[in-house]
C-alpha cells in the first residue's frame, strides 16, 4: 500500500492518502482545505472512495464536506463521535478555529470490530477511547499498517482534557494496542509515523507499570 502525507488545517493535522488498487484509494482525516489533495488525486488518476475519520474534532473533519462533495466519497465515523460532525461545538471548533466550520451532512457509522473492504485492502475498526469518545484506529492487517488518530503518537498520546476525553479510557486503549501481537508500521494524526513495536518499548503511556 503507497501512502500519501499531507498536513491540513490550522493544526496541521495529518491527512493520508492510501492506494488501494490501481486507480483508487482512500483518506483518512481531511483537517482543512482538500485543495492539495484534490489535486494529488488529479495528477495521479485516482479516485477516492471513501474518507475514514479517526474521531471528530475540528482539525481532522474540517475539509471533509468540501471533498465529500467534490469526489462523492463515502464518509465513515464512529457513532459516539457522529454528533461533533455537525457542531462547531462537540468539535471544538467554536473554541479554537477562526475558519468557518463545515458540517458533514452525510456519514456512515463504524463499530468496534468492524471490516471495511476498499480495493485489494481490508480496514479493521479498533474503538480506542480516550482523546474523544468515539476515538478509533483503522488496522490494514495485510500491510501491517495502523491509522492511529490522536489515539497513538510517537512517543506520546493525545489529550485528555477535552470535554468527552477521558484518561482512563485512554489508558485501557493503549492496553489494547500493547495487546496486538503485529508490529504496526503507525501513521499518526499529528507528527512522525513510527511503529507499533518502538512505542511499546519507547513510550513512556504505553509502558507496563
Amino acid at each position: 500500500m503507497t501512502v500519501k502525507t499531507f498536513q491540513l488545517g490550522e493544526l496541521n493535522a495529518n491527512c493520508y492518502i492510501a492506494v488501494t488498487a490501481p486507480g483508487q484509494c482512500v483518506a483518512f482525516d481531511i483537517g482543512g482545505s482538500p485543495r492539495l489533495v484534490l489535486e494529488f488525486l488529479k495528477m495521479n488518476r485516482l479516485k477516492l472512495t471513501k474518507i475514514f475519520l479517526t474521531h471528530g474534532h475540528f482539525d481532522h473533519i474540517g475539509g471533509v464536506e468540501e471533498l465529500r462533495k467534490a469526489v462523492g466519497a463515502e464518509v465513515f465515523i464512529h457513532d459516539d463521535d457522529a454528533p461533533m460532525l455537525s457542531s462547531s461545538g462537540l468539535s471544538l471548533h467554536s473554541a479554537i478555529s477562526i475558519m468557518p466550520f463545515a458540517p458533514v451532512t452525510e456519514f456512515s457509522m463504524v463499530r468496534d470490530g468492524q471490516l471495511i473492504k476498499d480495493g485489494n485492502c481490508c480496514f479493521r475498526v479498533l474503538h480506542t477511547p480516550g482523546h474523544s469518545m468515539g476515538s478509533v484506529c483503522y488496522l490494514c492487517d495485510e500491510e501491517n499498517i495502523m491509522f492511529s488518530g490522536d489515539t497513538l503518537f510517537c512517543c506520546s498520546v493525545g489529550r485528555t482534557d477535552f470535554p468527552g476525553s477521558s484518561p482512563e479510557s485512554m489508558r485501557r486503549s493503549l492496553e489494547r494496542l500493547r495487546e496486538l501481537d503485529r508490529d504496526y508500521k503507525v501513521y499518526p494524526g499529528h507528527n512522525e509515523f513510527t511503529t507499533l513495536n518502538y512505542e511499546k518499548e519507547n513510550n513512556p503511556y504505553m509502558r507496563r507499570k
